[in-house]
């Protein structure tokens, strides 16, 4: 039953958290609805769940106009293009995917037409995979500078996706990684509060690490039916 996998995921990050000397309450879960029937996000949401992750504006578009009895909070966790900027302003409270100047200087020009201040995360590419988004270590700054000059943008921390390991352990690093830099960087931005981090198979490891926010889809929901 849904109720009792949900019970089972946060009782792991509790316990991850508590290993860590962590507060537990500092951690919001994400339920990754990439996928996933409507049905099953109302279950959801009648459980108790009340934050929600896509990948794709348009699927998140049809999911939300069909869900709007319940006061969700929807994150865009997927790559952004530029031209669907206007819509996933429209559409989600918090971006975890800026990844570039252009996309910066699109989200504040359209933020400021529909007078809202976009609440983003910046996600650094830490692989050297080519199929992974993400602005790089040495660029993130310079991100960061510009981004303090966009009067519709507000970032609140930062996001990765590191490779796929079969041992969850072997993720650490990368993990590890993001919360360094975040670390070195808060002195001069102290609003880098959000780690974006985890996702089903290594979310404890990820908590330990630092996490503010984990991204779960299958280990929650279950299998995507597309």
């Amino acid at each position: 039953m849904l109720s009792e996998i949900i019970s089972s995921i946060f009782k792991k990050i509790t316990y991850a958290a508590l290993r860590v000397g962590r507060n537990p309450e500092e951690i919001k879960l994400i339920a990754v609805t990439k996928s996933q029937p409507v049905d099953k996000i109302i279950e959801a949401a009648d459980l108790g769940l009340r934050i929600f992750g896509e990948n794709r504006v348009q699927e998140a578009k049809e999911k939300i106009e069909r869900i709007k009895e319940f006061n969700i909070e929807w994150h865009m966790i997927g790559h952004l293009q530029t031209n669907k900027v206007r819509e996933a302003i429209k559409l989600f409270t918090l971006i975890h995917s800026l990844d570039s100047e252009r996309l910066a200087i699109a989200i504040d020009k359209e933020a400021e037409k529909l007078n809202k201040v976009q609440r983003v995360l910046i996600q650094v590419k830490l692989s050297h995979e080519e199929s992974k988004y993400g602005v790089e270590e040495t660029e993130l700054e310079r991100l960061l500078q510009i981004c303090n000059n966009l009067k519709n943008i507000k970032v609140e921390g930062l996001m990765t996706i590191p490779p796929y390991f079969e041992k969850p352990e072997d993720v650490r690093p990368y993990f590890r990684k993001l919360r360094q830099i975040r670390d070195f960087l808060l002195e001069r931005y102290p609003y880098l509060k959000e780690l974006s981090m985890g996702m089903s198979h290594d979310f404890e490891v990820a908590i330990e690490e630092g996490a503010t926010m984990v991204r779960i889809g299958t280990a929650l929901l279950g299998q995507r039916t597309k």
